[in-house]
């Protein structure tokens, strides 16, 4: 009797693991299917971004309130000096690859199995844009898997001058700091289609982590990638060989003098969102 009790009980525990186990692939496989329109992309600008809305809850639930500097500026406003040192620094494969660089996919994926934790990201500028517009920084392997597909169709539907443009615009660059042009203004006073060489530098060497790295900060960290990212510049013929080199000393000095940004990262700012040029 006890042996027949046992039999239905461990009948009845695998039915609950099967349907529990199809319920969970269905959830994911819902999850993953279930894609945003990045259609309305082509000719519109976001207003606003998922990330955007995660900062400021999480300092809503924290008692604070984060302002938000978000200025959008088109392609032709933002310096070629910042798209180059972006595109260094971020994603130098960005015009040869389909939205994601596999090969550095699966470094990233070793280096997590390595060292037991999802650390390393591996993503393309794309996938960071398909990031900040619709998803949260989280490391989660599903947000990762949903993360590839969006960037897939960013660029089969707005190819990669438009990505790079919103990109560009979206990026966290401080508490509350969105964009090229509320970055450039926030630290060094001026528009982002006036950006240096190395203002770019500073800008790009931030955005790994852009709540801890201060752009206009003279930390040894920064002005060290700042130099690599001007040398990455410049062999990639982004920078002609017989730059001004006074020019650029003057440039880092007037970067490492401000110290810290004209407008303190996370003010309360008005926003505001020009259409797109």
């Amino acid at each position: 009797m006890a042996s027949r009790k046992n039999g239905v009980r461990g009948s009845a525990f695998r039915k609950a693991a099967f349907f529990i186990s199809g319920a969970a692939v269905l959830c994911c496989a819902a999850y993953l299917l279930w894609l945003p329109d990045v259609t309305p992309l082509r000719t519109r600008n976001p207003s606003f971004t998922a990330y955007m809305l995660i900062r400021e809850r999480q300092a809503a639930a924290s008692g604070r309130r984060l302002g938000r500097d978000f200025i959008w500026t088109g392609w032709d406003g933002i310096s070629e000096n910042l798209k180059h040192a972006v595109l260094v620094a971020e994603d130098d494969s960005f015009y040869r690859h389909k939205g994601v660089e596999w090969e550095n996919t699966w470094r990233a994926v070793k280096a997590d199995i390595k060292a037991r934790r999802l650390a390393r990201g591996g993503s393309t500028i794309t996938q960071q844009t398909a990031r900040n517009l619709y998803l949260s920084p989280s490391k989660n392997p599903l947000r990762k898997a949903k993360e590839i597909l969006i960037a897939r169709r960013l660029e089969k539907t707005l190819g990669k001058r438009r990505i790079l443009e919103i990109y560009l615009n979206i990026a966290e660059w401080g508490k509350g700091i969105y964009g090229a042009q509320a970055a450039s203004r926030a630290y060094f006073g001026k528009n982002a289609s006036e950006l240096t060489p190395e203002e770019a530098a500073a800008l790009a060497a931030a955005l790994p982590s852009p709540r801890r790295y201060n752009p206009a900060g003279g930390t040894r960290f920064m002005n060290k990638r700042k130099s690599q990212i001007v040398a990455r510049m410049r062999a990639s013929g982004y920078l002609p060989d017989e730059a001004d080199e006074e020019s650029m000393n003057d440039s880092v000095d007037l970067i490492t003098s401000t110290g810290a940004a004209i407008v303190p990262a996370g003010a309360e700012i008005s926003t505001a969102a020009s259409p797109r040029s």
